[in-house]
């Protein structure tokens, strides 16, 4: 697991200085080595942290020859075989690891050698011959890559933005069209980052550059397979996928444990891991002294079922000291506030382990959203009636002052059904709907910000009808989103590796080609999951729905982050920016102080961009070249 970074300047030798100072801003995702290699029009640079092959798996890797180098942030489960592979074929391998085979795949099959990889990954390689960099992404997205055109011409990436922000020349304009989709979802959907030019790369996508020119390919999309199966063989191949999804991942050279949460998915990776580990799991749980919020008994009853070593971390943290860190973290916008508690329980794995499984991806292959139930029930309510139980809901207290009743939840699904269906899953997902993003923002910088799309525009429709085409939609756009760069950067800023089995493609794949009745019963969804692992699980977890990792922001802007907030949102420096109206934000942090309202998510929002701001784009952060 590393950090990655480097430049390719068609004009002449690319500066090594500054790769070492965009290095110095990843250290944390690899402290136990790191180089800055020149290549001519190519300087690779990389950070490590020793996984698997510890002598012997320093980077960059090259071909015999040399004309081929690469540098790679992830983790390749299937390098045994790619390794016995390229041995039969001539090539002599370094080591017994994994990251040494890309070079010599290359050699293989060019550019395509990428479709070969299995795993989580962002890469980097340098093809002298050719003059050519190649850059790649893993399919689901899980290893994040950024990229840029530098003023002249050269293309800088990295795996974090804030190794970009260290290059002079860099344009550090917020794009407020992306911030504005950010207000909107929680998070900057596709390929913009929140800064005018920067980009993301897509996953399961390569950006081959040549000289000034680059183009970006996709190489591949999840396959859908419809048979006819008796519910006990599709149970059988759930079982045998996701078992085998787990085992990959338990290869490592350095100490190895579990996140486990209170839900299904951590709980059969556990359950999983503990059948194929002759030592006892370590896992880790967090937690809150606020019982409404806290998934400890269930987490720990799993612990008890295997006998796992278990750390409980209770969180009572100064919210307030702790944000400044979450936001050093955190370079990309990003309004998930369950990113608090994983940043703060990854610290604590850190002091154990080195690598670490969960259950991500579980809701998006198996189905577990209640959102996919919804669109489906919100298809019979006729408009009118839906609009009317909205208000109806809305004007009860629980329907303003708390998230998490009855009352607010069902007024969020009449609202949703009330609006036509294209628009339909962006309303469930949203987090500033179009009307108050538009009495946010300021006249000046709606100029800027251009068109203001609902949430249902930005999201775009569901690829096809019924369920898998809302799993694909997420796969397209939470998850790359939201989810995984939030087990990222939460968990690389303390030098921790998570693996992800239930986001393993053939996982996912087949969660996609399973019958409806195998996905959703009434509210309830993963009933694969489930009934597969149902023997597995305590009674008490296998029997629970979808809860979500809560974090008690009511409370926290009422209390210990109110005057933060505050001082923050209506301070000089906002105002001075002219993008929000004053009035505006007093309005959502009144309403929210004397418990007319629940604001907690859209003020935590608010505050993790305003902290970004200051952070990472308006932080004097450029590296001085000596001329």
């Amino acid at each position: 697991m590393c950090g990655i970074c480097g430049l390719y300047s068609p004009a002449g030798d690319a500066d090594v200085q500054l790769v070492d100072a965009m290095r110095a801003r990843i250290r944390h995702r690899g402290p136990d080595q790191g180089s800055t290699d020149a290549f001519g029009p190519c300087v690779l640079g990389h950070q490590r942290l020793r996984v698997i092959d510890l002598e012997q798996g320093f980077q960059p890797v090259a071909s015999e020859t040399g004309d081929v180098v690469a540098v790679f942030n992830g983790e390749l489960y299937t390098f045994p075989e790619l390794r016995r592979d390229l041995a039969a074929r001539g090539h002599e391998v370094r080591g017994t690891g994994d990251t040494p085979v890309i070079p010599h795949l290359y050699e293989e099959h060019g550019p395509a050698f990428v479709e070969r990889l299995e795993g989580m990954f962002a890469l980097a390689l340098w093809d002298a011959p050719r003059g050519r960099l190649v850059l790649a992404r893993d399919r689901l997205g899980k290893k994040p890559l950024v990229w840029t055109r530098l003023p002249d011409g050269t293309l800088a990436f990295a795996s974090e933005l804030k190794a970009l922000l260290a290059l002079p020349g860099v344009r550090r304009e917020p794009d407020l069209a992306a911030l504005d989709a950010y207000l909107a979802l929680g998070y900057v959907p596709g390929e913009r980052t929140g800064l005018q030019g920067i980009r993301r790369l897509p996953p399961a996508s390569l950006l081959v550059a040549e000289g000034g020119s680059e183009r970006v390919e996709r190489y591949w999309t999840p396959s859908v397979e419809h048979e006819d199966l008796a519910d006990d063989e599709w149970l059988e191949r759930v079982r045998e996928t996701v078992t085998a999804a787990v085992r990959k991942r338990l290869v490592a050279d350095v100490p190895l444990g579990a996140l486990l949460s209170g839900g299904v998915d951590s709980a059969v990776v556990v359950a999983l891991m503990a059948q194929a580990s002759a030592e006892p799991v370590r896992t880790f749980t967090v937690g809150f002294a606020d019982a409404a919020y806290d998934e400890r008994p269930y987490a720990r009853a799993v612990a008890e079922r295997y006998g796992t070593r278990h750390t409980e971390v209770v969180l009572e943290p100064d919210a307030a000291e702790t944000l400044p860190r979450l936001a050093r973290a955190f370079d990309e916008p990003l309004g998930d506030e369950a990113a608090l508690p994983l940043f703060l329980i990854c610290e604590a794995a850190r002091r154990e382990v080195t690598v670490a499984l969960v259950g991500d991806g579980g809701d998006e292959s198996f189905a577990g959203y209640e959102r996919y139930a919804a669109m489906g029930l919100a298809d019979r309510v006729p408009a009118p009636v839906a609009a009317a139980g909205a208000r109806l809901a809305r004007a009860l207290p629980g329907g303003r002052r708390e998230r998490r009743s009855a009352a607010f939840r069902a007024a969020r699904f009449l609202e949703a059904a009330s609006v036509p269906r294209a628009e339909r899953y962006g309303e469930l997902m949203q987090v500033f709907p179009l009307a108050a993003r538009a009495s946010l923002w300021t006249d000046e910088a709606k100029v800027a910000v251009g068109p203001l799309l609902s949430p249902g525009f930005l999201l775009g429709e569901a690829p096809s009808r019924g369920i898998a085409g809302l799993q694909l939609l997420d796969l397209a756009t939470y998850l790359p989103g939201d989810l995984l760069p939030k087990s990222d950067i939460a968990s690389m800023a303390h030098s921790l590796e998570l693996r992800s089995p239930l986001l393993d493609h053939r996982v996912v794949e087949l969660g996609l080609s399973l019958p409806d009745r195998l996905r959703v019963r009434g509210r309830e969804g993963k009933q694969a999951l489930r009934r597969a692992f149902a023997d597995a699980l305590p009674p008490e977890v296998a029997a629970r729905g979808k809860t979500g990792f809560g974090v008690p922001l009511a409370r926290w802007f009422r209390g210990e982050l109110r005057d933060l907030a505050g001082d923050l949102l209506l301070g000089a420096r906002a105002r001075e920016r002219g993008w929000f109206r004053p009035e505006s934000v007093e309005r959502l942090l009144a309403e929210h102080a004397a418990g007319r309202a629940d604001h907690g998510h859209r003020l935590w929002t608010l505050t993790m961009l305003e902290l970004w701001l200051r952070t990472h784009v308006e932080a004097e952060s450029a590296v001085t070249v000596a001329p």
